[in-house]
């Protein structure tokens, strides 16, 4: 990961065997362990990413409702490697199935952030790409005691750069 401003979301999309992928990078000012616990513990996760009930350990499931981009669906978690990596499988009936994939890489008392979301339609990219981006936006306000962002008018801002980015 190149050196930017902390909290810094850099965001990139790109095409992979015919479906999108929405990568999303940041250095969070949280240690690992911070950052993990709001990535996995429900509680935490419901103040910032919305409702889940289930299984967060590896071979769990889970449904989920997004508060942000009202995103429904089932999971299943692949990986759960505390601390490193996480991977997710998602279901929606009306979306195709993904999958998100988590690292974290500690960098001093900060942490590295990496996202990537695949298998999604390549002609709708801009928009998971502002979604997504929302999302990480959203787990960085909660770390620093933040309310989440009001995400039409967020999406409204972030949606056009990821247009220009997008492949086609």
């Amino acid at each position: 990961m190149t050196d930017h401003g902390e909290d810094e979301v850099r965001g990139t999309v790109r095409a992979a065997d015919g479906l999108g992928v929405v990568r999303l990078e940041v250095r969070c000012a949280v240690g690992v362990d911070e950052l993990w616990s709001a990535l996995t513990d429900r509680r935490r996760l419901g103040a910032w990413l919305g409702e889940l009930d289930g299984d967060l350990r590896s071979g769990g499931e889970f449904t989920a409702r997004f508060t942000a981009s009202g995103w429904e669906g089932t999971a299943r978690v692949e990986v759960c490697d505390p601390g490193r990596r996480l991977v997710v499988r998602t279901q929606s009936p009306d979306e195709p199935a993904g999958r998100f994939e988590v690292t974290l890489t500690p960098h001093g008392a900060r942490t590295d952030l990496v996202v990537e979301d695949s298998g999604l339609p390549v002609d709708q990219l801009a928009a998971y790409g502002a979604g997504d981006q929302i999302h990480v936006e959203d787990l960085l306000a909660h770390l620093a005691a933040r309310p989440p962002c009001d995400a039409r008018a967020r999406w409204a801002e972030l949606h056009p750069g990821y247009q220009v980015m997008a492949p086609g």
